[in-house]
């Protein structure tokens, strides 16, 4: 009887850890202990991969605070190398992306010790 219900919670339990793997995109978007935080980005020579018609890009970029962070989005449209995009992102969830000039990009501080 132990055995069976020990089965079943492993069976359940990675049901839930792939169910999350192929749409953590979708958890993270709900979530509400992930905050949303932008992270800036430049787009570099890559190809973006198709989408369905849509071209996405899964990119390393800055975050405000600056550590790293990647994101991932999709554009209607080819980004041309060096544009500089600020993404506002929620883990692997990206809810909105703008353009801006690289002067608006935010530099690491330097720890001057």
């Amino acid at each position: 009887m132990n055995k069976r219900i020990l089965i079943s919670c492993l069976v359940v339990v990675v049901a839930f850890a792939s169910l999350y793997l192929l749409s953590r995109e979708t958890f993270d978007r709900y979530n509400p202990l992930i905050a949303t935080e932008y992270v800036y980005v430049e787009i570099q020579d890559d190809e973006p991969t198709d989408d369905h018609g849509r071209y996405k890009y899964s990119m390393q970029g800055i975050t405000e605070s600056g550590e790293t962070s990647r994101v991932v989005f999709t554009t209607s449209t080819r980004l041309d190398e060096g544009t500089h995009l600020r993404v506002l992102a929620k883990g692997a969830y990206t809810e909105e992306y703008e353009f801006i000039d690289e002067d608006n990009i935010p530099l690491p501080e330097e720890n001057n010790e």
